[in-house]
C-alpha cells in the first residue's frame, strides 16, 4: 500500500497570494523530510464548482478534489484572514465536500497569514470550529504569521529564520501526528 500524502491547501483563490507562497514553503519543509505531499491551491478550483447545480450533481472535477481530500493522511491548511475570518471560497470548498466522511477523524494543521498584527488568529479559530464540528483531529501547534507582507522576499522566500523554523517544526510534528492517527484508524478498522 502506498504511503498517504499530506494535502497542503492554500486557502484562497486570490492570484499571487501570500497564503500560496507560505503554503509552498510548508510543502518544501515536508519535502526536506521526504514526506509525500499533494498541493491544492484554491486558485485552481474548477469553474463548474460554482454552478448552483453543483450542490446536487457534483461535476467530475469536484469528484477528483473529493478523492484527494479523502485519500490524504492529513490536511495542512494555510489561510489568510479576510474581514476577520477566512476566505469565503475556502468555506465554499469545505461545503462542497461530502459530509461527514471528508473530515471525520482527519488530522488537520493550520497556518494563519495576515498583514495585521494577529496573523489570522481569528481565521484559524473559525476553521478549528468548523473542522471540530466535522470531527477532525486538530493538531495543536498552530503557526500565526502577522505582517506577512513584510516577511517574504521578492522571490517569495521567508526572511524570518525563526518563523521558518516554526513552520519546519510544525510540518515535522504534523507528519508524525497525521501518520500515527491514520495508522491507528486503519488498524482499528481491520
Amino acid at each position: 500500500m502506498r504511503e498517504r500524502r499530506i494535502l497542503i491547501i492554500s486557502g484562497t483563490n486570490r492570484p499571487g497570494s501570500h497564503a500560496k507562497k507560505i503554503a509552498q514553503i510548508v510543502e518544501n519543509h515536508y519535502k526536506t523530510r521526504e514526506v509525500p505531499t499533494d498541493f491544492l491551491s484554491l486558485e485552481d478550483l474548477p469553474r463548474e464548482m460554482f454552478e448552483a447545480s453543483a450542490y446536487a450533481n457534483k461535476p467530475p472535477a469536484i469528484v477528483g478534489l473529493q478523492a484527494r481530500v479523502l485519500d490524504a493522511a492529513g490536511l495542512h491548511v494555510v489561510t489568510p484572514e479576510y474581514n476577520g475570518s477566512f476566505p469565503g471560497v475556502l468555506k465554499y470548498f469545505i461545503d462542497m465536500l461530502k459530509f461527514p466522511e471528508s473530515f471525520e477523524r482527519k488530522p488537520v494543521a493550520f497556518v494563519g497569514v495576515a498583514a495585521g498584527i494577529w496573523g489570522a488568529l481569528r481565521a484559524v479559530e473559525h476553521l478549528q470550529q468548523i473542522f471540530g464540528y466535522r470531527n477532525a483531529h486538530i493538531y495543536p501547534d498552530r503557526v500565526f504569521m502577522p505582517g506577512v507582507n513584510k516577511l517574504l522576499s521578492a522571490e517569495g522566500k521567508l526572511i524570518d529564520p525563526a518563523l521558518d523554523e516554526r513552520l519546519a517544526r510544525q510540518a515535522a510534528g504534523f507528519a508524525k501526528f497525521a501518520h500515527a492517527i491514520t495508522a491507528h484508524h486503519q488498524s482499528a478498522s481491520t
